[in-house]
């Protein structure tokens, strides 16, 4: 079984990732831990250093090379569905899952996380809000080609990891 999480930044796909493997009994994927084992680097540094570009080359070579593994959990970065054609790559070789948060929700949860978001950390109030509503936007298109879509709004992540559970048990 290959289970790929999908997702806004802050939108819990490490977290529930870890926990759905845990319960599944499979290795857990943390691609953005990947890209850092990959490039030395932390994602900010790398983004900072190298460019975006050069950041999302990576991040769709360590995609691949994870794609091949026999089974998984997998967390995906916030942007890792909306470049290159990567979206359609996860949805061949996995079943993808969407961890889906309106813009309030994904704003609670980023204020005070932003510090570690490198296109977040200069961003404050309605700054911060039009931001993640406008890239939600953008991204939006891509999240909704997942196979799955799960409504992650006032859910934990015990909660989100139980019902992807289900999708594969029933």
């Amino acid at each position: 079984m290959k289970i790929v999480l999908m997702g806004y930044m802050g939108s819990g796909k490490s977290k529930v990732g870890a926990m759905l493997a845990q319960k599944l009994k499979l290795p857990h994927i943390d691609l953005d831990h990947e890209i850092e084992k990959e490039s030395g680097y932390s994602i900010t540094e790398t983004i900072l250093n190298k460019g975006e570009l050069y950041f999302r080359q990576l991040e769709r070579q360590v995609l691949e090379e994870s794609l091949h593994q026999p089974e998984f959990v997998m967390s995906t970065g916030g942007g890792t569905p909306c470049y290159f054609d990567s979206i359609d790559l996860m949805n061949k070789n996995g079943v993808t899952v969407y961890l889906q948060l309106g813009v309030n929700d994904l704003l609670e949860r980023l204020e005070n996380d932003k510090s570690q978001r490198p296109l977040l950390a200069h961003l404050t109030g309605d700054a911060l809000k039009e931001f993640i509503a406008k890239h939600l936007f953008e991204r939006r298109l891509y999240y909704e080609k997942a196979i799955f879509t799960i409504n992650a709004s006032n859910k934990s992540a015990e909660q989100i990891s139980h019902e992807i559970e289900k999708l594969f048990n029933d």
